[in-house]
């Protein structure tokens, strides 16, 4: 039988969000019902309220979030109703050219449900990243849940599910940061901390914070940075040289994803270091270099999607180091609220005053 469960809807672009009732429908093959348990409140989510993804409204907004399966479809076999999951957004497909190469984490096919949830009306809802878990309960595709540890508190759980994976897999995953290696970070925010706990992880010995607010540099130092450095007061190039021996950083995180921030990581890196380009940009942005600095500085520019994660591999093994007291999800959590908080998070994490609010059920 459909649910009626009560969910966080984006209506019109631009408008504040409503909570409205929601028809969940019965998880047809391959697909799950999951009773979220909590969910992040992320950029992405108010990207879309903005009309920054795409026009099709109306959204069901959130995606970053950890709950319980309730029900699964014909078919499903890698998570059982009681499952502890915490949701993905790119669920592999196995067989597409990336899969079949062996770089599962690029899979060019990714699933969602098939299924639509609506409105009481009966209008379809676009759920955010195909997840839509600003909802008591939401229908996805079976490979989006992740089963992990279940001793993992929902509220830092969720939060794998897209920005602090997306940061962490920057570092790690994208970057290829490694032991003694240098990094510097552009943008303190979630993602950006989240590339400084995954740098510390992977033991960098020069993890070097950047930000135009004094909060939150010092907030990253909680994170493992050792070094900050305010752009407003210090052009970010000669102040990362000058910590690491005139040479430049071996990788630089943009978690900001702006043309002078990817500027900054790009002349921020040592001959041939790393660019990783993590924070995303608006279409509308272009980027101008010298072709030749292209060229006679090396290594690698590139961009990450997701933190380049495998969510079976990843998920489960990041909780771990967390539950073992070496990753500090809880920080990443600024405050907890209810369902109808969502538009005033919005408001508090455009003015920087937050790192995650997180709705918790």
């Amino acid at each position: 039988m459909p649910q009626n469960v009560r969910g966080v809807v984006a209506l019109k672009k631009g408008e504040p969000v409503s909570v409205e009732t929601i028809i969940v429908p019965d998880p047809g093959p391959g697909e799950a019902v999951v009773q979220v348990q909590a969910c992040g409140v992320c950029h992405t989510d108010l990207h879309y309220r903005e009309g920054g993804i795409n026009d099709e409204f109306p959204f069901l907004l959130g995606h970053e979030a950890a709950g319980i399966v309730e029900a699964v479809g014909e078919g499903v076999t890698d998570v059982a109703p009681g499952d502890f999951v915490i949701l993905n957004w790119r669920a592999v497909d196995g067989t597409c050219r990336a899969c079949r190469r062996g770089e599962p984490w690029y899979c060019f096919s990714t699933h969602n449900a098939a299924q639509k949830m609506t409105l009481e009306s009966g209008q379809e809802l676009s759920a955010a990243l195909g997840i839509g878990a600003f909802v008591e309960k939401t229908l996805v595709h079976a490979g989006q849940c992740t089963k992990v540890n279940p001793a993992v508190k929902p509220e830092v759980a969720g939060l794998l599910g897209c920005g602090v994976m997306a940061g962490i897999g920057a570092a790690i995953n994208t970057g290829g940061i490694g032991r003694g290696q240098s990094i510097a970070v552009i943008g303190c925010g979630g993602v950006g901390d989240a590339a400084i706990a995954g740098a510390l992880l992977a033991g960098a010995s020069t993890i070097i914070a950047i930000d135009m607010d004094d909060r939150k540099l010092e907030l990253a130092k909680g994170f493992g940075a050792n070094h900050t450095i305010n752009a407003k007061n210090q052009d970010v190039v000669e102040a990362v040289q000058a910590l690491t021996d005139g040479n430049g950083a071996d990788v630089v995180v943009d978690a900001v994803g702006r043309p002078e921030t990817f500027k900054q990581a790009f002349y921020a890196r040592d001959l041939a270091g790393t660019a990783v380009l993590v924070g995303v940009p608006t279409p509308d942005m272009t980027l101008e270099l010298p072709l030749i600095d292209v060229f006679g500085r090396g290594g690698a520019i590139k961009s990450s999607w997701y933190g380049d994660c495998l969510p079976s591999r990843d998920f489960p093994m990041l909780v771990d180091l967390h539950l073992q007291g070496r990753l500090p999800l809880e920080k990443f959590v600024s405050e907890t609220i209810a369902l109808d908080g969502v538009e005033a998070a919005f408001e508090k994490m455009h003015k920087g005053e937050v790192l995650r609010s997180v709705v918790v059920f």
